[in-house]
Formats: structure tokens, C-alpha cells, sequence
């Protein structure tokens, strides 16, 4: 029997649709799973879900950078280590998401669940700073998405 992966959702405000929590934790399970990344104990990890102006927030006071974004990764485990523990934090903003969606054509859901599966592959250890990361960590992302029904994020169209 495998570890314990526990997956805690807070909502830090209004706005977020119904059904996301169970649309985040089937999207961290694969992509845990399709990762390869070992569970080696109980783990947990938190998704919050929250709005500009607490991204914002979050965003200068961790990264220096004074305006929201779309998906924060905050980990807790070495790059690519052994996957126990508290794994780290996730965060979204409704606002950046829906916002993003709308120009990208694309429907809410597909969109969160993309930046879903994104921060958490950070939290792994996978970046895009490099360009052979980025491939890696978008053929990966492509991959899980795919598995889950959503098309390629990355595709040209």
C-alpha cells in the first residue's frame, strides 16, 4: 500500500467556481503519478485559492514582484528529491486565471487545471527557465493534460 498524498484546498475568496476541488486533486494525482516522482511517506501539499490583490501580495513579498500572477509555487522538498513530507504550496488567482482564459479562448476549467498540474510540477523540481526545461516540463505538462482530456496549452494554433 502506498503512502498516504494528502491534498488540502483552502478558498481565500469569492468567485471560484463549484467543483474545483475535486478537478485539483485528480490533476496532482496524475500528474504525481505520470512524474515518476516516488512517494516515500505520508505527504501533503495545499492549493490555495485566492484573488489578485493576495497574489499580489504574495508575489513581492516572495519573488520581489510587485503584481499578480496566475500560479505560485512555494516547495518545500529539494529539486527532484524524494516526495515526503509537506511537499509545499500551490496558489492561484482567480482573477489572472479567468482573465487568461477569456483571451486565450479557452474554457475556466481546462485553464485552471493546466496551472494546476504547472505549479506542481514545480513544486517537484521541474522549471522553464532554460529552454531543454521548458520542453521537458511542457512535453510532461502536455502529456498529463492529455491524459485528462485537456489539448496541448502549448500548441501552435
Amino acid at each position: 500500500m502506498s503512502a498516504p498524498f494528502l491534498i488540502d484546498i483552502a478558498t481565500n475568496a469569492e468567485g471560484w467556481p463549484e467543483g474545483l476541488t475535486e478537478r485539483a486533486e485528480i490533476a496532482i494525482r496524475e500528474a504525481l503519478k505520470q512524474s515518476g516522482a516516488k512517494v516515500t511517506g505520508v505527504t501533503e501539499l495545499s492549493v490555495l485559492l485566492t484573488d489578485d490583490a493576495e497574489q499580489r501580495d504574495l508575489n513581492r513579498e516572495w519573488r520581489d514582484i510587485d503584481k499578480s500572477t496566475n500560479v505560485l509555487s512555494f516547495p518545500q522538498i529539494e529539486p527532484f528529491g524524494p516526495v515526503s513530507g509537506l511537499l509545499g504550496d500551490i496558489s492561484l488567482a482567480r482573477e489572472t486565471v479567468v482573465r487568461e482564459a477569456d483571451e486565450m479562448g479557452i474554457s475556466f476549467a481546462d485553464h485552471f487545471t493546466h496551472l494546476v498540474v504547472h505549479g506542481f510540477l514545480h513544486l517537484l523540481g521541474h522549471d522553464h527557465i532554460e529552454d531543454d526545461e521548458a520542453e521537458r516540463m511542457e512535453s510532461l505538462e502536455t502529456r498529463i493534460l492529455a491524459s485528462l482530456g485537456i489539448a496541448d496549452p502549448y500548441a501552435d494554433d
